[in-house]
């Protein structure tokens, strides 16, 4: 199963795929929208690893069209922000599956992916 990564930062998004790949996931990483669309056309994608503020682009917009184009695609939302703490994500985006903090340690994250990969 594929992973799609959607980070602005490279390297936290870096970071992520190494310890994602370590447990057996082949990992695809966009830094924008438009790469996220592209990847999504372009490969099958188990689950969607994605930061709310992406700084090319809307990370809602790639959700929806996940949610659109591929509804058992579930997204995994990440943010530094606190702005959406009340869970109100999960009515933002039908395809949310978990709600997590963009410092939370890697392999915790990579753990998340996997729990959530396995049951798409």
């Amino acid at each position: 199963m594929t992973l799609l990564i959607v980070e602005s930062n490279p390297e936290l998004a870096s970071v992520w795929q190494r310890h994602i790949a370590r447990l057996g996931r082949e990992v695809l990483v966009a830094h924008s929208q438009s790469e996220a669309i592209h990847m999504l056309q372009c490969h099958g994608v188990a689950l969607l690893l994605l930061d709310i503020e992406l700084e090319d682009g809307s990370a809602f917009a790639v959700a929806d069209y996940a949610a659109f184009r591929f509804p058992k695609v579930p997204v995994l939302f990440v943010t530094s922000s606190r702005f959406f703490s009340d869970g109100s994500i999960f009515a933002m985006a039908p395809n949310a599956c978990a709600f997590l903090a963009s410092g939370t340690p890697p392999e915790d994250l990579a753990m998340m992916v996997e729990h959530y990969a396995t049951r798409s």
